[in-house]
């Protein structure tokens, strides 16, 4: 079977990790979510100093690169920011696809006013994500949330509109995955 990779991106607050785990257990996808390697670099290295933005990318790619050599389906939730190379979305697909992997991408959305009453919820104190609502709107009016446009991925999901749940089940509807304990066809 071809290891997939689901890239879920997204801004801050938009439900990547929540959408990402209600795919996990729907598809028993393993989930390396961003802040994995984010929240270790940052135990030692300030977010978006030199070694932090150096050592980061490497270290995401290294990951999905060994997923698709193992035959591991993986989901990843990117939060596209401006500290991020532009050329990581293609250095993470080659990672995945050289090893016989194939990749989907699929963008969550929401209003911003949802996304600044989503940013101070308590859950997202589990990791060290950005939980502040006034930090959220500095940065967007800065352009530090910018990133170019990621490849067509055909699935968008307002996640304002849609629960978590629900839009994990879109997901494996649009790209037939193949669900957790399912037999085979």
């Amino acid at each position: 079977m071809i290891p997939q990779l689901i890239f879920i991106h997204g801004p801050a607050a938009v439900g990547k990790y929540t959408v990402a785990r209600e795919l996990q257990a729907l598809t028993g996808f393993k989930l390396f979510h961003n802040h994995l390697v984010v929240d270790a670099l940052q135990a030692v290295f300030e977010f978006g100093s030199e070694p932090f933005i150096r050592l980061r990318e490497p270290m995401w790619l290294a990951v999905l690169h060994d997923a698709a050599a193992a035959g591991i389906s993986v989901i990843f939730t990117f939060a596209p920011e401006v500290t991020v190379s532009e050329r990581f979305i293609a250095e993470a697909v080659d990672a995945f696809e050289r090893e016989g992997g194939a990749v989907k991408f699929v963008a969550l959305t929401c209003a911003e006013a949802i996304q600044d009453a989503r940013i101070e919820d308590p859950s997202r104190a589990a990791f060290a994500k950005l939980r502040s609502a006034p930090i959220l709107r500095e940065l967007r009016a800065q352009g530090l949330m910018d990133y170019p446009a990621l490849p067509d991925h055909g699935l968008t999901i307002d996640t304002g509109v849609t629960s978590p749940g629900n839009a994990a089940q879109q997901i494996v509807d649009y790209f037939a995955l193949r669900v957790a304990n399912a037999s085979p066809s």
